[in-house]
């Protein structure tokens, strides 16, 4: 069974955990790093043979779209990551309508193919925002990977479905949504990937993908592969620790997963290609 190998671009500053200290209008003066990271994981790609799932942010894509084009070139599935890297649930629908429309926009403009999948910005889509499952299927999109069946402090719906399914919405319409995968850890429901895949330990993201009954998915950051990005004073501890812990061993973590369990980009999974 293939699993779904999915990468969320943005830069170490997009991140949730950064906001204290690198709000949306210190951006422009911060160092990126994006275009190093993101072709450390196309290198390591490449040698294992496998595809992936890009979820690009609007905002990096719009400073380095040459990482987009790189992405596509190499053959890999460029799907949308919203504009701004703004919560879902503190936008308003019509906010949130037009930055996922400019962000779609702008990169089907630079790949010169259909953008189809969507993921929200710290799996924002949350009970109190899933009317932008309806937003986005009228924009277009095919698939979601947006809701995680776990409980956590920035997001989460419990009792979504952990398998791939179809979504029902207004008027009929449906959306195929591909939740985070989860695993058992100590008695919690835990997301296999980011924080999770760099603090635990290999085996445990190995087991809890090989142990689905259905095709699970994999979420990462370029910036998780990057033990030299800045490291700025006055983070809050907790945010210090979600954000680098385990970073100067990630790579070759992954390096091993992908020679463990078979991936695929997550419209392939979907597919059942």
């Amino acid at each position: 069974m293939r699993h779904a190998l999915t990468i969320d671009v943005e830069s170490w500053y997009h991140a949730e955990n950064m906001r204290p200290v690198a709000p949306q209008a210190s951006w422009d003066g911060l160092e990126t790093r994006l275009e190093r990271n993101v072709d450390v994981l196309l290198d390591l790609f490449d040698r294992r043979g496998v595809k992936a799932t890009f979820f690009v942010l609007g905002d990096a894509a719009n400073r380095q779209p040459q990482v987009v084009r790189a992405i596509a070139k190499r053959g890999h599935e460029v799907a949308c990551h919203g504009w701004s890297h703004e919560l879902v649930y503190r936008q308003t629908p019509d906010a949130f309508r037009e930055e996922t429309r400019r962000a779609k926009r702008f990169l089907e403009d630079l790949t010169g193919a259909p953008v189809t999948g969507y993921r929200a910005s710290t799996f924002s889509i949350v009970d109190r925002s899933l009317w932008a499952l309806d937003v986005l299927a009228e924009e277009g999109f095919l698939y979601d990977s947006s809701i995680a069946p776990v409980r956590h402090d920035r997001y989460g719906i419990p009792d979504s479905p952990r398998a791939p399914h179809d979504r029902a919405l207004k008027g009929g319409a449906t959306i195929k949504e591909f939740p985070v995968s989860c695993g058992s850890f100590l008695g919690l429901r835990l997301p296999v990937g980011g924080g999770f895949f760099r603090l635990l330990p290999l085996g445990w993201t190995r087991r809890a993908l090989a142990a689905l009954p259905t095709p699970g998915t994999i979420y990462l950051h370029p910036w998780e592969f990057d033990p030299d990005q800045p490291r700025p004073a006055g983070l809050p501890w907790l945010n210090r620790f979600r954000h680098y812990v385990g970073i100067g061993k990630s790579l070759g973590k992954l390096d091993a997963l992908l020679g463990a369990l078979s991936f695929a980009p997550m419209s392939a999974v979907l597919a059942g290609r």
